[in-house]
């Protein structure tokens, strides 16, 4: 299938380490993505996956006995072998590498999760509608990303405040504070608002100056 998107093609290949899934089970899983994405899991149906995949209703539950185990098919081995490790080894790039000062590394942060933010933005919007709702989801989550991510953050935030380019704050309270921002422009640029006529490396900019700086005039 050569119109398959990013997030897809690296889905296959995960799972092709394990279980190769058929032409069927990917146009399934490539309309359920972009249908969950558009109304929500409890909005959508499985006879709507059905007609835009292609395929009879039947021959979903033939590969998933319900439509949770298909929302949990898509999202479980992209957040536990494509998000995860994807996150750490981010993560562990930018803090290796020798910055002079906390601005270029709080850039290099945002850089990354704005552009990993544009190559699955389907699956983004599923983890943001699905995680609050769905227990299984949040342990996935909790046991595979946030603590790697966390403990990461964390080393780097003690480092800047060690060389005094940081305010002394408890590292969580610092960690939220930085990631509700990134996150939100993150949120605004591709899911809320991706329609506006929007200047990416102004707003990159922006978002790193006001974590910087809040609003309070130089």
């Amino acid at each position: 299938m050569s119109d398959i998107e990013p997030w897809l093609a690296e889905l296959l290949r995960l799972n092709d380490e394990e279980e190769k899934m058929t032409d069927k089970q990917i146009k399934i899983v490539q309309a359920a993505v972009e249908i969950f994405s558009e109304k929500g899991f409890a909005g959508s149906s499985t006879s709507e996956i059905a007609q835009k995949a292609g395929v009879a209703e039947g021959t979903i539950f033939r590969h998933y006995k319900t439509k949770k185990e298909l929302l949990l098919s898509i999202v479980a081995p992209i957040m536990a072998k494509l998000v995860a490790p994807f996150a750490v080894k981010d993560f562990t790039k930018v803090l290796e590498a020798d910055y002079p000062d906390v601005e270029q590394f709080l850039r290099a942060v945002l850089r990354n999760r704005f552009e990993f933010a544009r190559k699955h933005v389907h699956v983004l919007k599923i983890f943001l509608h699905e995680i609050p709702f769905h227990a299984e989801l949040r342990e996935q989550f909790k046991d595979t990303v946030a603590p790697l991510v966390l403990e990461k953050a964390y080393k780097a935030i003690r480092h800047f405040q060690a060389q005094g380019q940081l305010i002394e704050l408890p590292p969580p309270a610092t960690m939220r504070m930085v990631a509700t921002t990134m996150i939100g422009f993150v949120i605004f640029r591709f899911l809320l608002l991706p329609e506006n006529d929007w200047d990416d490396e102004l707003e990159l900019e922006r978002t790193i100056q006001f974590i910087l700086h809040g609003l309070t005039p130089r």
